[in-house]
């Protein structure tokens, strides 16, 4: 059966129900010669593995790179972005064997999968450049070739962190000769992970200049809508961005289903999870090679338990459908690419690790289980199917969550709207002090010298107090045997983490990952049920001063779910607006956090199966927040109970609905309510980053003005609920009916006069 007519069949059987069916016609490509700066030996290769020209944007890129100028390629998946760094790379080589240059992939499958690309193009070139990936899979023997005669590295941000630039001196000709850095799916670089990231290159920089080499930044992105600012502040260096897509593409169709309500009262709907595998199973059924896309670990085995049930049922063989996400081991994850590349496998299932530009094959639909979380994410998991110019099909199916249900009731938000900013914070306190170590470390400071654009004197006075560093002659030396890299994630912004050790198989243990400290007396408590790849872990032991909890394998149908009482402190006011009925702000703010309970919680029905206590130490953290304050003529509309449940309701509608145009993850953000405010003498809401130090989220919110407010009432005015449910304020119990409306209410008063939905 071909895509038009499955298209034509989920039109017609889900008549009636909330469906968007939207067709882009296919394009032709548009062409361009290969550039005359790119050297015949190159150029040759191309043509032997049959590319006589270029898509425009690459050769625009090439020639850009190959005038020394830093790029960033910022178009849709499959349009060739791998070419736009491998040829300039080449090229250098080729006219200085000696030329050296770095890889950085987000994830280690990627750096593997890339491999295979370029070893194509190198072997058709003839150079006998040597290139491998570098990283905790990399054999002895490797490594030692890699750093004296590997030309190219293909390896992480973390193990450039932790593995190579703390042993530089291991790396002396790769320093000295590093002609680029490429930065693949610079998209991903956002929030914690791209603050981190901009130091490590901040780090990278500074260890490049001491050996003489000033290397030239290639990256790719998905689409976004700041990319050379983007990457500018990733790398501190002037960016030309490179937009316009020269690649063809086939005809692509995208239905946008939001599952029936079930529970009118409630306001609950089907699941997604069970409306997706719908979907799926009736498109592997019917011979289309399919990708479902799953947002957890649990969503991703439960999606395949139950495609594959239903292909056995249906009389398919189930061993044609397989689960990809972390926690499988790289040669399974490899013949998994491999059996979706010739055709055996006809489903997967996976997280978002097959978003990203792994080589798949011919994948004809993608099902998304769930918003992704932003624009970009979206397009990057739909344009997985259709990447060799066939006609393609993308279906989201929504979930209840106000996120979701603002795009149900806005489906041309998809469309309409530009792709995201991605946002980074390099200054952030916590994550450039935890790197201004690890320099130090590698290489001691000069008075006077920065670190990046950052001035550090006030930070490397410090360390010489703390005994960690020695001022000595103009210079300042790293003093301690501890190994600073090592002590730091480039996940989380806050050192220290909480190790989980898995101790089923005592006295065998393992650490089966970590946590950061601020989280772990929300989810590795006492008692705790801990899920890790699928599998779920009793937590017998928290051990809060070792930062470890120790947890070992159950077999529950339950999860808990912890009450985290919040306090929240003004410290500082970074800007107040006044736009009438209330004032907007942002500032720094100190979040104290105390676990006093948990529930027990059934997996499939949600029934509470009842409650435990927990002893633990309240954890504080300085942070920024956005926030909203109610004027006094507003308050006096309102009585005080009135007032309290509009106040949660707007509390609840904008940690839903902001990480939409935050572009950030629903966990990043946290909801305070205040009825009087101690600082502000006032009703005030906030929203404060879960991230020590925060990542930009707040500033980006102010800047916003008016329009997170008149998002919410938008959403609320849309949601079909009559109390409140899951998709706006939350559901509606005994004590808090009316919230919807008297959120509503609260929301008209402050947003008077102001045109239209944001």
């Amino acid at each position: 059966m071909s895509i038009e007519e499955i298209v034509s069949q989920i039109y017609r059987n889900e008549s009636g129900k909330e469906l968007t069916l939207i067709h882009f016609e296919g394009r032709k490509g548009t062409f361009s010669d290969i550039p005359l700066c790119v050297p015949e030996t190159v150029s040759a290769g191309l043509r032997k593995i049959g590319i006589e020209k270029l898509y425009s944007h690459q050769s625009e890129a090439i020639e850009s790179v190959l005038s020394g100028k830093n790029v960033v390629v910022a178009t849709p998946t499959a349009s060739g972005k791998t070419l736009c760094y491998n040829v300039p790379v080449l090229s250098a080589i080729s006219k200085d064997p000696a030329a050296r240059a770095i890889y950085l992939f987000p994830t280690k499958a990627l750096s593997f999968d890339q491999q295979t690309g370029l070893s194509e193009l190198v072997e058709a070139t003839g150079l006998g450049v040597k290139f491998h990936t570098y990283d905790g899979d990399t054999d002895v023997g490797k490594r030692k070739i890699l750093k004296v005669e590997g030309s190219i590295i293909l390896t992480n941000p973390d193990m450039l962190h932790a593995g190579i630039l703390p042993h530089h001196t291991k790396w002396v000709h790769l320093f000295e000769n590093l002609k680029y850095v490429v930065i693949d799916e610079l998209h991903q670089y956002r929030g914690v992970f791209g603050s981190h990231m901009a130091n490590v290159i901040r780090r990278l920089n500074r260890i490049c200049a001491f050996y003489g080499s000033h290397p030239t930044f290639i990256m790719s992105s998905a689409t976004i809508a700041n990319p050379a600012d983007l990457a500018s502040r990733i790398i501190e260096g002037d960016v030309e961005a490179i937009t316009e897509d020269g690649s063809p593409s086939g005809d692509k169709y995208f239905v946008v289903y939001n599952p029936p309500v079930v529970d009118k009262q409630l306001g609950l709907r089907k699941s997604s999870i069970f409306e997706a595998e719908r979907f799926a199973s009736q498109l592997v059924q019917s011979g289309i090679q399919t990708i479902v896309f799953a947002r957890a670990r649990t969503t991703v085995e439960n999606v395949l338990k139950l495609l594959k049930d239903h292909a056995a049922r249906a009389g398919f063989s189930p061993d044609s459908i397989r689960g990809y996400r972390g926690g499988y081991l790289p040669l399974e994850r490899r013949e998994i690419e491999k059996g979706l590349r010739e055709g055996k496998i006809m489903g997967v299932v996976s997280t978002n690790a097959l978003e990203l530009g792994i080589d798949i094959g011919r994948l004809e639909a993608s099902v998304m289980v769930g918003y992704p979380g932003t624009i970009a994410s979206m397009r990057q998991q739909a344009g997985r199917a259709g990447r060799k110019q066939q006609t393609s099909l993308g279906i989201l199916v929504l979930s209840g969550n106000p996120l979701d249900q603002y795009i149900a009731q806005n489906p041309d938000y998809l469309l309409s709207t530009p792709p995201e900013s991605g946002l980074v914070n390099p200054d952030n306190l916590y994550i450039m002090v935890s790197h201004v170590k690890c320099a130090a470390f590698e290489l001691p400071f000069v008075d006077g010298e920065s670190f990046g654009r950052a001035e550090i004197g006030p930070v490397l006075s410090h360390f010489e107090k703390e005994g960690i560093v020695n001022h000595d002659q103009g210079r300042w030396f790293w003093m301690t045997d501890s190994y600073p890299a090592d002590e730091i994630s480039l996940r989380n912004a806050t050192e220290g983490n909480v190790a989980i050790i898995d101790v089923t198989g005592s006295p065998h243990v393992r650490t089966i990952g970590e946590i950061d400290l601020f989280s772990a007396p929300m989810l590795v408590h006492d008692q705790a049920i801990y899920m890790h790849d699928g599998v779920t872990y009793h937590v017998d032991r928290l051990d809060f001063k070792e930062r470890k909890a120790f947890v070992r394998k159950v077999p529950v149908d339950w999860y808990t779910d912890a009450n985290l009482q919040i306090s929240l402190r003004v410290l500082s006011e970074a800007e107040n607006n006044d736009i009438g009925n209330c004032k907007l702000g942002a500032g720094e703010v100190t979040v104290t956090a105390l676990t006093t309970v948990f529930k027990k919680i059934q997996l499939t029905t949600h029934q509470n199966l009842g409650y435990g206590e927990v002893h633990l130490p309240e954890m504080s953290m300085d942070t920024m927040s956005w926030w909203v304050t109610v004027g006094e003529k507003v308050v006096s509309e309102f009585s005080k109970n009135d007032l309290e449940k509009a106040l949660k309701g707007l509390g609840n509608i904008l940690i839903g609905i902001m990480p939409l145009p935050l572009m950030c993850d629903p966990r990043d953000l946290g909801m305070y309510v205040e009825v009087k405010s101690p600082h502000f003498e006032a009703p005030t809401v906030f929203i404060y980053e879960r991230v020590a130090g925060g990542v930009g989220l707040s500033e980006h919110m102010l800047d916003m003005g008016i329009s997170p407010l008149m998002l919410a009432l938008d959403t609320l005015q849309k949601c079909p609920c009559e109390n409140g449910c899951p998709s706006c304020v939350g559901p509606a119990g005994d004590s808090e009916l009316g919230t919807k409306l008297q959120t509503i209410r609260l929301l008209k008063m402050l947003t008077a006069g102001r045109p239209g939905p944001a």
